[in-house]
């Protein structure tokens, strides 16, 4: 039997477990048996064990945790009133006034978090009854905040780019600073639109009678401190070499804690609810890293990657062109699986694609990182959609609807990181050298 055709058989299996509502991991480690048992000699028990320990002993990965826990500290503490207090004096002189607080506030928020759900929904609960109390459009302040939560998995340290790193064997700090100038991209392309929207409707946007000193917006500025000096430290501890991605997670961990002790939040209930979050979470990810690395390893047997890989060559395809294919696949993909779940699906057959191509694996990331910020918006399993849709009242649609500008500027950024991927490349290389 040819191998493509087992790989159909394949896709079609595991097709068909996952719409029988068949948990993911479960789904890739049944597929990755079946094809083990009958496609090839080796014996699936032993790589089962094999793989899913492998996965799981892993140092590199305790970072996931590490940050999931981070974020869920800083998720129950006052961060976003904060957030909003101190940056709204700032930017009254913008047309679009206080819409821009949704982006810069998603953006700093998203450098602690490193979860698009929880970047949404923090912001959007100081940010959105303050928004409509004070006479903005609903509307736009609904898809600013649909479209600015997903900077959560963008802007480093991420849960998604962890992911990543480890299915694609990748540096976890090139991929977190490959970020950062993407991530800065997006957010002048969100504020872009709200500054051409606001020229063109300027009946939308009320009037701003706050007259503030420039000494008391330093004042109302000052809750930013601690949270601009956390991520700042993990990001430098790991560019010199003092702490690996793991050690940096760690300091982020206590550097939360006394965030959270000094704002007032943290306690034996919130301390308690944030390490359960995390475990939960964390241990989702990790089931499902573990299945698919099973799975991985029934792709190596099979040679389905290799042979996928040199199909697609024999089509000899340009390079926008696959990108392009892979572009759509990962947008349809996005329309009923998570992030994590499209990454770990489908790392282990397209990652000899792009390299047949030649095209960088930590620029690529990147690449796949926008197109699950994508998946967050997009209907009918938009995370960030249900996050306001329970937050504001309105249905689904409605938000979606409200997104829209806001995915055209995603997809704008996808086309211009593509046409200059040294906008994703450059940090990198300029910080830690080129790969040779």
């Amino acid at each position: 039997m040819g191998t493509l055709t087992v790989a159909v058989i394949l896709m079609v299996l595991l097709l068909v477990l996952l719409s029988t509502g068949t948990w993911i991991a479960i789904s890739l480690a049944t597929v990755a048996w079946f094809g083990l048992q009958f496609f090839t000699s080796t014996p699936p028990d032993a790589n089962l064990f094999q793989s899913f320990w492998g996965s799981s002993a892993n140092w590199t990965i305790a970072a996931l945790p590490l940050f999931i826990w981070m974020g869920e500290i800083l998720y129950r503490t006052k961060l976003s009133e904060e957030m909003f207090e101190g940056l709204a004096p700032w930017l009254t002189w913008l047309p679009g006034r206080l819409m821009h607080v949704n982006i810069l506030a998603c953006g700093i928020f998203g450098t602690v978090s490193g979860s698009s759900a929880a970047t949404c929904a923090t912001i959007a609960k100081v940010a959105l009854p303050e928004l409509i109390k004070r006479g903005y459009d609903e509307k736009t302040a609904l898809g600013s905040l649909c479209g600015a939560g997903t900077l959560g998995i963008l802007l480093p340290p991420s849960i998604i780019m962890v992911v990543y790193a480890v299915a694609a064997e990748v540096s976890i700090l090139k991929v977190f600073l490959a970020g950062f100038l993407p991530g800065f991209l997006l957010m002048a392309l969100f504020s872009g639109y709200i500054i051409v929207w606001a020229l063109l409707n300027p009946d939308k946007t009320p009037k701003e009678d706050m007259k503030l000193s420039f000494g008391e917006k330093l004042y109302r500025s000052r809750h930013l401190i601690p949270c601009t000096v956390l991520i700042v430290f993990i990001v430098w501890v790991m560019v010199i070499g003092w702490a690996t991605a793991t050690e940096s997670a760690a300091y982020g961990v206590l550097g939360s804690l006394a965030i959270a002790w000094w704002s007032g939040g943290l306690n034996r209930d919130s301390f308690w609810q944030s390490l359960m979050g995390a475990t939960r979470l964390s241990c989702m990810i990790m089931f499902i890293l573990a299945g698919a690395s099973f799975l991985t390893t029934c792709m190596a047997f099979t040679g389905i990657p290799h042979a996928l890989a040199e199909w697609v060559v024999s089509l000899n395809p340009g390079r926008y062109t696959l990108i392009a294919v892979l572009a759509g696949i990962y947008i349809v993909l996005g329309t009923a699986l998570d992030g994590v779940s499209m990454i770990v699906l489908t790392t282990s057959i397209v990652i000899p694609m792009v390299q047949k191509a030649g095209f960088d694996l930590v620029w690529f990331g990147i690449f796949i990182v926008l197109l699950v910020e994508i998946a967050e918006v997009t209907p009918p399993l938009g995370f960030n959609m249900f996050v306001l849709q329970t937050m504001s009242g309105r249905d689904s649609n409605y938000v979606a609807y409200a997104s829209i500008p806001f995915f055209f500027m995603m997809l704008i950024c996808i086309g211009l990181i593509t046409v200059f991927p040294e906008i994703a490349t450059w940090l990198p290389d300029y910080l830690l050298g080129k790969p040779k």
